[in-house]
């Protein structure tokens, strides 16, 4: 059985720069032995960032892409701050907001690029938990996707 950090190194994606905050806000905070994450946006590893919204500059695989950045991001700040992938046991939640049109529907379909790379990086059983996939008027600096998430550590 391979471990979070072999699955994802033979996915052959990259890691963007884990992002600062740009608020009064911690990117990550330990309680015990839950990791939870701030919400995330869409940095790429030029530390730019995908912008636009669902439905009206971007189809919906553009934006399920866009969310797959976002848990890239994520994994860029679990594995800065604590070192390992590994160090996580399993995904408890996650909440994806999406920035769309308001006669955009498929907001589940989105988060999906978030939520299959930690099912890849963790495994079905550990790396997909409880989920939200809801809707926005707008997102900051009118990035696509905004991810939260909660994780168990080892």
């Amino acid at each position: 059985m391979n471990t979070a950090e072999q699955n994802f190194a033979a996915l052959g994606l990259n890691l963007p720069p884990a992002p600062q905050p740009l608020g009064v806000y911690k990117p990550f905070l330990i309680d015990g032995k839950y990791l939870y994450v701030s919400g995330h946006g869409t940095v790429k590893d030029d530390k730019s960032l995908i912008i636009g919204r669902i439905g009206q500059d971007m189809n919906a695989d553009e934006g399920k892409l866009a969310a797959r950045q976002v848990g890239l991001a994520i994994l860029s700040t679990i594995k800065t701050n604590l070192g390992s992938l590994d160090k996580v046991k399993r995904v408890i939640k996650v909440l994806g907001m999406v920035n769309c049109t308001p006669d955009f529907e498929n907001h589940p379909f989105i988060i999906n690029g978030c939520s299959e790379l930690f099912a890849k990086v963790w495994g079905e059983d550990n790396g997909i938990g409880v989920r939200s996939a809801v809707g926005m008027g707008s997102l900051p600096d009118n990035i696509p996707v905004e991810i939260e998430a909660l994780f168990e550590l080892v």
